[in-house]
């Protein structure tokens, strides 16, 4: 029986969220996956106040990450991670179910 483990953040995206935050909201990090995008499923990444009663939340130093119950299956042992590069900066996930994704790493599947 193999151990499914939850997504882990790392502390770059944990960081970037507390800069988000600095002007004293306390917005969380919602990480969902649904049908669609090039590849069958994408990432939904945005901020909300408040966490849903069925919800993962990942939370360091005050700063959360919020995962739905219907979701987290598919980011088992997946990372969030915060990506700053030429091109722009951004949340990205590092997801081991995917077998294939698309160029711009929103959409994927399995």
């Amino acid at each position: 029986m193999q151990l499914t483990l939850p997504p882990k953040v790392t502390d770059r995206a944990f960081a970037r969220l507390a800069e988000i935050n600095a002007d004293g909201d306390s917005k969380a990090l919602r990480i969902a996956v649904e049908g669609g995008g090039c590849s069958g499923f994408q990432y939904e990444i945005k901020l909300e106040d408040v966490a849903s009663g069925d919800d993962l939340v990942l939370e360091k130093d005050g700063q959360r990450v919020l995962i739905d119950s219907v979701s987290l299956p598919f980011l088992a042992d997946a990372v969030i991670d915060f990506s700053q590069e030429l091109i722009g900066a951004r949340f990205v996930i590092e997801n081991p179910n995917a077998t294939s994704s698309c160029g711009c790493g929103v959409s994927f599947s399995m």
